[in-house]
């Protein structure tokens, strides 16, 4: 980043906060633009599990017109690599590349052959076929180690809630009669991933989903701001919990909320 930080940590989510499927969020690039100027250090921490950092990177600049950088980025695919050991290799993966590739940075195998996989990883898999479905419950059912990047229900759209990677991962646990090790927010495998990242000062958590991102600052000690413009609808009925200590339509409210 080109600003020294001087006033603390912004961990922001992404999908719902900072742009879908699409286009990003109104003002998004602004107010990151801003948040960024007045010395704070941006970490992005996504439960998405299906780019590199260095691919979410890009999209938050293609989307939002800020310049992230991947050093800003913490997936839940880095979070579940950390997870794994050496005798968890290879790994069968019901995921998307993100996940394959964060894998083999950490020196994680993959194999294509259920039978030979020591562990299986399960994120959001978009291409997923029931073969490489049945596949991961095989290889969970012979023994290996089950992990998944996390176990969001659903992913936020534009069009409205799509399955997300926990529709995944509750399929293989059903048919193996496993639980899978849960890696993303608002866990701790995520939590030591992000503090890596953090500078000096007090943090704010911005995120869309009170059960992941609400949850994973709160259990930490941050500010947390929940906005609505992802899976949490406006004028909802239900209570929100965990509570937000601030609630605000979209990302680009949150400078106000630092002044």
């Amino acid at each position: 980043m080109s600003v020294e930080t001087t006033r603390g940590n912004v961990v922001c989510d992404l999908d719902g906060v900072v742009y879908l499927p699409g286009a990003g969020i109104a003002g998004a690039g602004q107010a990151l633009t801003e948040i960024a100027a007045r010395g704070y250090r941006i970490v992005f921490a996504t439960n998405n599990s299906s780019r590199h950092p260095r691919d979410v990177a890009a999209r938050i600049r293609e989307a939002t017109g800020f310049a992230a950088d991947p050093g800003q980025v913490v997936t839940s695919a880095h979070a579940a690599a950390t997870l794994a050991g050496p005798g968890d290799a290879p790994a069968f993966v019901l995921g998307e590349s993100g996940l394959t590739e964060m894998l083999e940075e950490h020196g994680i195998a993959v194999t294509g052959d259920p039978g030979a996989a020591r562990s299986v990883f399960v994120g959001l898999d978009r291409t997923l076929t029931y073969e490489r479905l049945r596949g991961a419950a095989a290889a969970v059912l012979g023994g290996a180690r089950l992990i998944a990047t996390n176990d969001d229900a659903t992913l936020p759209t534009a069009e409205g809630p799509w399955p997300g990677a926990g529709s995944m991962v509750a399929a293989v646990e059903r048919a193996s009669g496993r639980r899978a090790e849960i890696a993303g927010k608002p866990h701790p495998a995520m939590r030591a991933a992000v503090a890596a990242r953090l500078g000096a000062g007090p943090t704010w958590m911005v995120g869309d989903r009170p059960e992941t991102d609400i949850a994973f600052g709160a259990a930490a000690g941050w500010t947390t701001v929940l906005v609505l413009s992802g899976i949490t609808p406006a004028g909802g009925d239900r209570p929100i919990d965990p509570a937000p200590d601030h609630l605000v339509p979209s990302i680009a409210d949150v400078p106000a909320l630092l002044s």
